[in-house]
């Protein structure tokens, strides 16, 4: 296993914690970052094409769009953090029975996932007040989405073992070239064929699809050692309990989050066609502009599970503390970039010169942009706290979420408009951060790293290590 450790990885378990750190979270961040780009590509291209009445359709979607995705993202992830534990330990067998449990889950999620999405989507649009000037365009939209799920679970699943051993980079090739496919069959399939909205969401599908072909075909060839045999499919009741845990409290929590934003949108499509138009847009550059912070998050984690499984407490405390010096200096990046260039990046995006849509834009990035280091934080611990195992923590902070954007959609979205919407995300942020904070490092394996407890209760001063 040291070969396959050698070849494949950026080593998170010994060395410069945030040089490899960063090492391993730039291939995260461009993986993102080209993400981002399919549904930025789709707005944008949709916005020019198409128009705002279209763009407002997929905007009136978007937040589905995501509740599905990062569903996929965070079961990815959660099982990922068992993988990572089983490499940092050393144990090649359990991390191939990990392996072989990952992927029984994954079946049998895209299976339910699927069915529910086809079954559901048009009911969820009727109940968000979709206004029935795009519900037809963007009902069109998201079944196309849901109905080949399928390959985003795939790509997000195959891509989270591979980090899982430290190997991001490979996954961001393949999307790399998905991607640049992505914008090609955008311009064609909704400039060039008179499918609207459809052309984006089949762009979406094709290029995840050889995104995630991609992926499997590495992975057999180049990295084995996530290959289960036969008889690791028989991996136990209690692993397959600790992987169901792990990825569906990560997958919850993810959609919680979403749950809050699907609200959310229910009071912004009660607001009209432009502002929802003008919201979709604001999202899609704050949310490009977060990246680094959530890649950090994403590096965080796999480093936490790793350290974790080799019992290194110490090394954890101070990667998380060098991961927040990097969220305040992202943070300011972030909001001299939004402050300058806003206001371009409003009219790139949306292809629109509508003032008010534009405004709408220019003030929501850069209100965002202020609170964008404690947002970076957030994801840094929440992620660290999911490394090391905690399941109840990341979900209770997911509700805190759920249960402010539910205030501010019923009570304050009706009174101050879009101003709400504005101040709802940032402000729960800050609450959410102090919290998880605190959690993190009153954790009982946290605080054993400074009062190391041996089994007979006695100060145990040979795990402390460094």
């Amino acid at each position: 296993m040291n070969t396959e450790r050698k070849s494949l990885s950026v080593d998170l378990l010994h060395g410069p914690i945030m040089k490899n750190l960063l090492l391993f979270m730039l291939p995260i961040f461009a993986s993102y970052v080209f993400q981002q780009l399919y549904s930025t590509v789709d707005t944008a291209i949709v916005g020019h094409y198409l128009g705002e009445q279209s763009l407002a359709a997929v905007g009136a979607s978007v937040a589905v769009f995501d509740l599905m995705i990062n569903f996929a993202q965070g079961l990815g992830n959660g099982v990922c953090i068992v993988v990572s534990r089983a490499f940092g330990s050393g144990d090649e067998k359990q991390l191939k029975r990990a392996v072989a449990g990952s992927l029984e889950i994954g079946v049998a999620t895209i299976a339910l996932v699927t069915i529910l999405s086809l079954a559901g989507l048009g009911p969820l649009l009727r109940l968000l007040g979709t206004p029935e000037t795009i519900y037809a365009e963007a009902l069109s939209y998201i079944r196309i989405i849901g109905g080949w799920i399928l390959v985003m679970f795939t790509y997000n699943l195959l891509s989270s073992l591979l980090r899982a051993i430290g190997n991001s980079a490979m996954s961001l090739v393949f999307l790399i070239i998905s991607s640049v496919l992505n914008i090609f069959l955008d311009v064609i399939l909704v400039a060039g064929t008179g499918l609207g909205v459809r052309g984006a969401a089949y762009a979406t599908v094709i290029a995840q699809g050889i995104s995630a072909s991609l992926c499997a075909i590495y992975i057999y060839r180049r990295a084995k050692i996530l290959i289960p045999a036969a008889e690791d499919f028989r991996c136990g009741r209690a692993l397959l309990a600790e992987l169901a845990g792990q990825g569906y409290a990560m997958a919850f929590m993810s959609s919680v989050v979403n749950i809050g934003s699907v609200i959310l949108q229910s009071g912004i499509n009660g607001l009209g066609a432009v502002v929802i138009a003008g919201h979709t847009t604001a999202r899609k550059i704050f949310m490009l502009s977060a990246l680094p912070g959530i890649s950090m998050g994403m590096a965080t984690s796999t480093f936490v599970s790793q350290n974790r499984g080799a019992g290194q407490r110490e090394r954890i405390i101070r990667g998380i503390r060098l991961s927040y010096i990097y969220d305040m200096i992202c943070g300011l990046a972030t909001v001299l970039f939004l402050f300058f260039f806003g206001r371009q990046l409003a009219q790139l995006v949306s292809g629109s010169s509508n003032p008010e849509l534009i405004g709408n834009v220019v003030a929501y990035v850069r209100f965002a942009a202020i609170f964008s280091g404690i947002l970076a934080i957030l994801h840094q611990t929440r992620m660290g706290l999911q490394g090391l195992g905690a399941k109840k923590t990341p979900l209770i902070s997911s509700f805190i979420e759920l249960i402010g954007k539910c205030i501010f959609t019923w009570l304050l979205v009706p009174r101050m408009g879009y101003k709400a919407v504005i101040l709802c995300e940032p402000l729960i942020w800050c609450v959410m951060t102090v919290h998880l904070v605190y959690a993190f490092f009153t954790h009982p394996y946290i605080r054993e790293a400074h009062f190391p407890i041996s089994g007979d209760g006695t100060l145990d001063n040979t795990r402390k290590n460094a």
